[in-house]
């Protein structure tokens, strides 16, 4: 009688000859494929699980620029575990993904939610859960991703990613984060502007009064008709041409005639070919500087904040 060891090393030999010498490994799920994509180490990890008609149009896109995007992907997990995180996937089980950081005693999880295999598809979703010293973290808030994945070429490809948001209205912190909410303060409040704050507008602006000028020279020269006395004419949105009513030289808010607390105005300048112009930007609200020019190109400021004092006695800034 064969000794017990010799009698079960047979029976493992046994078993091993009855496997087919062409036996394949178990094809790759679409939540192996998903793991694979955002934290496989292999190059192209991720690019393998991109439709190939997206992958045709990125590398048009990125034609002679290298992959960065795909190699940040790439080192996410190496990172994480770098800054000293202990970080795990699962192939199967209801946690995708674990994060724990030792250091300040928090854990972070990605959960599977649903996941819908039907033939060539799969749509996998995750929502996430957020742990500081044992207690859940973000429970009125909840995110959730849908990734659909589909075989392309018997490989799972990603397709599609939704995105959900839910807000939980009787959230005892979330309620707590409302009632003790309070409005910001009224950036042209002369009651609540700072020194600082409006010594920063009046640098803005003395900047904007600049570009209008710039841009009225520019839009003289380019339509030939003199200058404009609409600071729309200036500015432009929604269309692809420049013309002499969108000629597109400042920015749109700025051809509101609005900005950083200032009104910008012009005058002298009606008619459709016009020689002359004055602009003047006084303060919106409260007190400040006052700025003015004309045609000359020259930018002078009153202390005073009004337009009438800065036209007859404003002063070059320093």
């Amino acid at each position: 009688m064969l000794p017990r060891f010799a009698s079960v090393a047979l029976t493992i030999l046994g078993l091993l000859a009855s496997v087919p010498a062409n036996a394949q490994p178990a094809p790759q799920t679409a939540r192996q494929a998903l793991m694979e994509m955002f934290f496989g180490k292999a190059p192209g990890s991720l690019e393998k699980h991109l439709p190939d008609a997206f992958q045709a149009a990125l590398a048009k896109a990125t034609a002679g620029q290298s992959n960065s995007t795909f190699m940040t992907f790439a080192l996410l997990a190496s990172q994480l575990q770098a800054n000293g995180q202990e970080f795990q996937t699962y192939e199967a089980g209801p946690i995708l993904l674990s994060l724990e950081n030792p250091r300040d005693n928090s854990k972070f999880e990605v959960v599977i939610e649903n996941d819908d295999l039907r033939a060539e598809e799969d749509a996998i979703e995750v929502s996430f859960r957020g742990y500081k010293d044992g207690q859940p973290q973000f429970s009125g808030l909840s995110p959730r991703l849908t990734f659909s994945m589909k075989q392309e070429k018997s490989i799972w490809r990603l397709s599609e990613i939704t995105t959900t948001f839910t807000i939980s209205l009787t959230d005892p912190e979330i309620l707590k984060a409302l009632s003790n909410w309070k409005p910001p303060a009224n950036p042209h409040s002369s009651v609540s502007s700072s020194p600082a704050m409006q010594s920063n507008n009046e640098a803005l602006t003395s900047n904007a009064v600049r570009s209008i000028l710039a841009a009225e020279a520019t839009y003289a020269n380019t339509y030939g008709h003199g200058y404009t006395c609409s600071l729309s004419d200036l500015g432009g949105m929604g269309g692809t041409e420049r013309n002499d009513h969108q000629a597109m030289l400042i920015d749109p808010r700025l051809a509101t005639g609005k900005k950083n607390g200032y009104v910008f105005a012009f005058a002298g300048c009606s008619g459709n070919s016009a020689a002359k112009f004055t602009l003047t930007a006084v303060p919106a609200e409260g007190t400040g500087k006052a700025f003015c020019a004309d045609e000359s190109g020259v930018l002078r400021f009153s202390a005073e904040g009004n337009a009438a004092s800065c036209l007859s006695a404003g002063r070059p800034p320093q």
